[in-house]
C-alpha cells in the first residue's frame, strides 16, 4: 500500500484497503473556522448534544477578523457560545492567525494520522505525512458528534521531483507547474504523493505550500512522507506520540508524473484559471494595481524574508497597493524582530493583521471593475478579490515583491 492506504486502513481498522473501498475511519483531529463552523453548528444541534471530544477539536477565527459585517460578528458569536457550552479550549478567536497554520504551529498535526477540516484548503497537513482533507460543514458535524466519518479510498497519483530549484524559484512555482501540467481536474478524488529528492530537501513551509494546492488540482489529499526538516519542527514543537507511514516499495499508482526542478523559472499562473500557468517571462509586462503577500499558502516568514529581500531599499510603485498578511501571529512577531515589517512599512507596503485577508476578496483588498492584483494566494477564479471584472494573478513571493516595485509583472531575477 501506499502512505495514504496505509494511514486509512490503520484508522479504520482494516489490514488493507484499496482505491474505490468504502471505509469508516476513526478521526484523529478535525477543525472549522468562523466561516464553516456556525452551518455545522446548526447540523449538529440537530443530531447531538455533546460533541465526541473537545480536545480533538480546533476552531479558528480566520476569515473575517476582526469581524466586518454584522453577519460576520454574528457567526463569530455562535462559534464562541458553542466552543463554551461544548467546553472546547482549543479556540482561536484573537487574531492568532490562518488556521492552516495555526494548527501545524501549535503542535496539532502529527504524521499518521486523520485530519479532517471545514475548508478545502486542509489538505495542507499532508506535508506531514497526515491524511489530510476538507469536508463541508454537514459531513463536520457528524464528526463532531461521533469522532468519524466515511471516505472512498482515493486511488494514487506520484508527483517525483528531483533537482534544485533555482534564484527566485520556489516551491509555489513547482505546484503551480504541476498543475499546470496535470491540470485543475487532473487530481479530482486522487491522493497526491509528492516524492524525489527535490520534496525530500524541501524545508516545511515549502512543503506546506505544495500540499496546500493540491486541492487546486481537484486532489482529495496531497502528501509526503516526513523529511528530517518536518521531524526537526515537530521535535521543536515536543510532539510525541505519532507514527510514520511510508509507501511499500511495489506501491501501485493510477500515473506517475516526473519533473525536473533544475531548469524551472518563476510560473505565474494567469486569469482565470489556476492551471492557466505560464513561466514570468511570458507574462512579463501586464500592469497590475494591487500586490498581496500572505494566506496560508505563501504566508510564512520564509515567505517575508524573501519579499523583504527584493524589496530592501525600494519604493512600491505610486500606482500599486501593496498589502502584506503574516499567516500567524508567531509569524508577525519574528519577522518584526528580523526588522522585515520595517523593510515592507520603508518601502510602502500596507501591513494587515494575521487572517485570510484579501484572499477571500470580502474582508480587505477587495478589488474593483477592471483591476488587476498579482497575489501570493492559491486561487484566481472570476471574482476571488472582488469585482468579477478584476483579475487575479498567482505567483512567488519574489514575483510578487518586484511586481510591485515596477507596477507590472516582472521576473525578480532580471
Amino acid at each position: 500500500m501506499n502512505i495514504t492506504e496505509k494511514i486509512l486502513a490503520n484508522a479504520s481498522g482494516a489490514k488493507e484497503v484499496q482505491p474505490g473501498d468504502i471505509i469508516e475511519a476513526r478521526v484523529d483531529l478535525a477543525m472549522s473556522h468562523d466561516g464553516t463552523s456556525p452551518p455545522t453548528i446548526n447540523t449538529f444541534n440537530k443530531i447531538a448534544s455533546k460533541v465526541w471530544d473537545a480536545d480533538k477539536i480546533v476552531l479558528v477565527y480566520d476569515h473575517n477578523v476582526p469581524a466586518n459585517t454584522i453577519g460576520s460578528a454574528e457567526f463569530q458569536r455562535i462559534t464562541k457560545d458553542f466552543a463554551v457550552k461544548q467546553q472546547i479550549k482549543n479556540i482561536y478567536n484573537h487574531g492568532e492567525g490562518i488556521c492552516h497554520q495555526l494548527l501545524p504551529e501549535e503542535g496539532f498535526i502529527k504524521p499518521g494520522t486523520v485530519v479532517v477540516g471545514a475548508d478545502s484548503h486542509t489538505c495542507t497537513y499532508g506535508a506531514f505525512g497526515a491524511f489530510a482533507t476538507g469536508m463541508g460543514a454537514t459531513d463536520m458535524a457528524v464528526v463532531y458528534a461521533t469522532g468519524k466519518t466515511w471516505f472512498m479510498v482515493p486511488g494514487a497519483l506520484q508527483i517525483e521531483v528531483n533537482g534544485i530549484l533555482g534564484e527566485n524559484v520556489t516551491a509555489k512555482d513547482l505546484i503551480l507547474h504541476i498543475i499546470g501540467t496535470i491540470g485543475s481536474y487532473g487530481a479530482t478524488y486522487k491522493s497526491l504523493e509528492f516524492c524525489g529528492n527535490t520534496v525530500d530537501n524541501m524545508d516545511v513551509s515549502g512543503r506546506m505550500t505544495m500540499c496546500n494546492m493540491a486541492i487546486e488540482a481537484g486532489a482529495k489529499n496531497g502528501i509526503m512522507e516526513p523529511n528530517p526538516a518536518t521531524l526537526k519542527y515537530l521535535k521543536e514543537l515536543n510532539v510525541r506520540d505519532f507514527h510514520i507511514f511510508t509507501s511499500d516499495e511495489d506501491s501501485v499508482y493510477e500515473k506517475s508524473y516526473h519533473f525536473q526542478a533544475n531548469d524551472l523559472e518563476p510560473q505565474v499562473a494567469c486569469p482565470h484559471n489556476v492551471d492557466n500557468v505560464h513561466p514570468v517571462s511570458q507574462v512579463s509586462g501586464e500592469s497590475i494595481d494591487q500586490a498581496f503577500i500572505g494566506s496560508c499558502t505563501n504566508g510564512r516568514l520564509e515567505d517575508l524574508r524573501l519579499a523583504a529581500h527584493v524589496l530592501e531599499n525600494e519604493k512600491v510603485h505610486p500606482d500599486v497597493r501593496l498589502i502584506v498578511s503574516p499567516a500567524s501571529r508567531r509569524i508577525y512577531q519574528s519577522a518584526i524582530a528580523e526588522g522585515i515589517i520595517d523593510t515592507f512599512l520603508e518601502a510602502g507596503a500596507i501591513i494587515i493583521n494575521p487572517g485570510c485577508g484579501p484572499c477571500l476578496g470580502a474582508h480587505m483588498g477587495v478589488l474593483t471593475a477592471g483591476e488587476v492584483c498579482i497575489s501570493t494566494t492559491n486561487r484566481n477564479f472570476v471574482g476571488r478579490m472582488g469585482d468579477p471584472l478584476s483579475e487575479v494573478y498567482l505567483a512567488n513571493p519574489a514575483v510578487v515583491a518586484y511586481s510591485a516595485i515596477h507596477g507590472e509583472i516582472r521576473n525578480p531575477s532580471e
